[in-house]
């Protein structure tokens, strides 16, 4: 079952994410701030993050820089989850990293179709690295 690690500061929607992912059959871990995203990025081997950017201590631009210039942890596709929907904020998002963007209120069907693809993809480069 792949993981995916849910970083969110709003409560209600991190739960509403995890019941929402579990239905879908995937397993979740959470961290509420981007310093606690990049243990669990190390500690929890996710196989995809749901990275808010708007995060407290470390915010989710920096947590997303740091994930994708470690070696363990390049390989992790991440979405970027935000309320900032401008076309520049998208850049930004896949300029520092990001393989994805969803844009809040958070579209689930079309999130889910986005997590699929990402992570077929990482299992197709997993098998042939192997």
């Amino acid at each position: 079952m792949p993981r995916i690690l849910i970083v969110e500061d709003d409560t209600a929607i991190r739960e509403m994410l995890v019941r929402r992912l579990s239905m879908a059959g995937y397993e979740t871990v959470s961290a509420e701030d981007g310093v606690r995203a990049l243990l669990a990025s190390v500690q929890a081997a996710p196989d995809l993050i749901l990275m808010d950017m708007g995060l407290p201590i470390l915010n989710g631009w920096q947590a997303t820089e740091r994930i994708k210039k470690r070696p363990e942890t390049r390989h992790i596709p991440i979405i970027a989850l935000t309320a900032y929907v401008l076309s520049e904020d998208r850049y930004r998002a896949m300029n520092i990293g990001c393989d994805d963007f969803e844009a809040k209120p958070i579209d689930f069907d079309r999130l889910l179709e986005k997590i699929a693809r990402l992570l077929a993809g990482t299992y197709e480069q997993r098998e042939v690295a192997s």
